[in-house]
């Protein structure tokens, strides 16, 4: 483990840091994968806070073995500047699973599930669907050697959540302990001729009971390719190099937007369509709705 420096706890905050995690990675993912099937609330974290990114991935690789689910893909997420320091990552990843990838109807609403007392949000996307499994011995990715694993880019919505209110305050190891404060995918319709669409720069913009929270947009520099070549890079080094299939969500394009049970969103994507949805509360099953 790398220690950290006093000055880092500083720029950190007021993060509680314990050293090596005194909880074990199985508890600390247990109680996350309890509080997700049983859709209830956690009052704080379960145990120490992971000092580093290395052994948050621990725990979300627990968390992983222990869901009754298979992973359909990944959402790519940004570290707070204030971390990116101290931790040594612009990004972080966390799993998507099957049971919570939903397709948006054209002019309908899709309803979604969130943690009533915990953390929920929408969050705009350009979502690439592979088409190809990445070799697993390849660590090392350029964006053209990304490109070709495309099968197409999508809109999408992630519907980041977490049984945990303050997670995203507790900073990116609390985020990527629990999946990385995803909750599921809706996914919206293809953007065709995608590529040269990012070379010009795709907007967005998003609503929350009519009113706009966020707008945003997404390029060639520091954008999806960027991320998805993150994601690959990360995922060998994790041995769980993607596969052809998956969906990979590469980051909130307008930002991150807490949402509460019963009301509805709109994310409109400049010339590929909107994508309607509503916040219901979860059930205690961990993929359906109360």
């Amino acid at each position: 483990m790398t220690p950290v420096s006093v000055k880092a706890e500083l720029k950190i905050g007021s993060i509680r840091r314990g050293g090596p995690l005194t909880s074990s990675v199985r508890n600390i993912a247990g109680s996350f994968v309890a509080a997700r099937k049983e859709a209830r609330a956690l009052s704080g974290f379960p145990g120490d806070l992971p000092s580093n990114l290395t052994e948050s991935y621990r725990v979300q690789d627990e968390a992983i073995a222990l869901w009754p689910d298979e992973v359909a893909g990944w959402k790519i997420g940004r570290v707070q500047p204030h971390q990116v320091g101290p931790l040594g990552a612009e990004r972080l990843a966390g799993p998507v699973f099957k049971h919570h990838v939903w397709i948006a109807p054209r002019d309908s609403e899709v309803t979604f599930p969130i943690y009533e007392g915990g953390f929920a949000a929408v969050e705009a996307e350009y979502v690439f669907r592979i088409g190809k499994d990445a070799p697993p011995e390849k660590t090392k990715w350029t964006r053209a050697e990304a490109i070709d694993l495309i099968a197409a880019m999508h809109v999408g919505v992630e519907t980041a959540g977490s049984p945990l209110a303050t997670i995203n305050d507790l900073g990116a190891t609390v985020v990527v302990a629990d999946f990385g404060n995803n909750h599921g995918l809706i996914l919206g319709p293809e953007v065709p001729n995608w590529q040269a669409k990012l070379e010009g720069g795709l907007t967005a913009e998003t609503f929350i009971e009519g009113e706009s929270v966020g707008k945003g947009s997404a390029g060639v520099a520091d954008g999806p390719l960027d991320a998805l070549v993150f994601l690959l890079e990360h995922l060998a080094a994790r041995g769980k190099p993607l596969k052809a299939g998956q969906l990979v969500t590469t980051g909130a394009v307008t930002g991150v937007h807490d949402i509460r049970v019963g009301q509805h969103s709109r994310v409109s994507f400049n010339g590929s369509g909107d994508i309607l949805c509503a916040a219901v509360k979860a059930a205690p099953n961990g993929k359906g709705f109360a």
